[in-house]
């Protein structure tokens, strides 16, 4: 009879030491065997073939880990010996389940990808892509430069920027280049929407026209409340046949952004951008148009306006005329105030 009672004794005290151990181990696994030493989450980049040693390493410098007996035991049970490429985002407490599952079975946290008006050209473009994702920006250029990849998207080499809507894209950071462009082709054809399609047609541009327009329009200001008006202006210019003498086309041709007076020089420039010698719109986009301003020329106002020039008074604004007699006089004023600062 003691030898029965001992005996349950002892598995009671076996069954009381496993569930603790197991506890313990879960609690470890599953709720805390991690605590950021700032009191803040942490994210981090995990290159292609990174150790495991390395990315604990990695981690260490921001987290003070309680157990590495269990963390060591964790990792041995899922048989994690390979961290997937990405970012890693994680709270200021962790188990180490959490640290090896993302990590395992690549959990990444999304990134913000965001283009901007200021990007010109595919070069530049391609730079800043690479700044931000995993891939190597002359996997991205050499897409840019590829007439048959780009014509899958229905655009030519010097359009291909207009597949890049100025926003802001949560995206994976070891995204690939090729899945890249299939989710800016989704963000693209959200954009142009069936009313949108309708509004170009109607103004008889295609997709890519409003957006040269649209990228001309901006060159010319950063004052939104204009964009209608400008677009309007070079709209009529466009019925009429009349060369769009946009200044910032030249500049563009000229490849020096740094420019702030456009010289007679500049203006017998060869090149398809240069608006004062050739008629029409120039075969892409000068920057990557933001969908605002694209909207602008979509629902441009109707008028009468032929010529446009900076107001002779330094406001930053423009003065919109319908003929050249009143456009002479406008420029003339302006060029003197020109010279009075002494900007050549």
């Amino acid at each position: 009879m003691k030898k029965a009672v001992l005996a349950l004794q002892v598995l009671a005290l076996l069954i009381a030491v496993t569930l603790c151990v197991g506890a313990w181990g879960y609690y470890r696994g599953y709720v805390c065997n991690w605590a950021s030493t700032d009191n803040q989450s942490h994210g981090y980049y995990i290159y292609p073939d990174m150790p495991v040693d390395s990315v604990l390493h990695m981690v260490q410098a921001d987290y003070r880990i309680s157990s590495p007996l269990w963390l060591h035991w964790h990792i041995r049970c899922a048989g994690w010996n390979k961290p997937c490429a990405g970012y890693y985002e994680f709270p200021e407490r962790m188990g180490d389940k959490t640290l090896i599952n993302r990590m395992m079975h690549g959990r990444q946290t999304p990134v913000n990808l965001r283009f901007t008006n200021q990007i010109r050209n595919r070069e530049q473009l391609a730079a800043r892509i690479g700044k931000v994702l995993l891939v190597d920006s002359l996997e991205i250029k050499e897409r840019l430069d590829s007439v048959i990849y780009m014509a899958q998207y229905g655009l030519t080499l010097e359009t291909a920027i207009c597949l890049f809507i100025p926003n802001t894209y949560e995206v994976y950071w070891s995204l690939s280049a090729d899945d890249l462009f299939a989710r800016m082709e989704k963000e693209y054809k959200r954009f142009w929407t069936e009313e949108r399609l309708r509004l170009a047609k109607q103004q008889g541009l295609t997709p890519a026209e409003v957006a040269t327009l649209a990228s001309i329009v901006e060159s010319e200001t950063n004052r939104t409340s204009e964009h209608p008006q400008i677009a309007s202006l070079y709209l009529n210019r466009l019925r009429k046949g009349m060369a769009l003498q946009a200044c910032p086309t030249v500049i563009f041709a000229n490849g020096d952004f740094m420019v702030r007076r456009v010289s007679g020089a500049m203006l017998q420039s060869n090149s398809p951008y240069n608006t004062y010698r050739y008629v029409g719109l120039p075969p892409g986009p000068i920057r990557c148009a933001n969908g605002a301003t694209m909207d602008a020329v979509l629902h441009a106002p109707q008028t009468d306006y032929l010529y446009m020039c900076a107001n002779p008074d330094w406001s930053g604004t423009h003065v919109f005329s319908s003929t050249y007699a009143q456009h002479q006089r406008v420029a003339a004023a302006y060029r003197r105030e020109l010279n009075k600062r002494n900007i050549r």
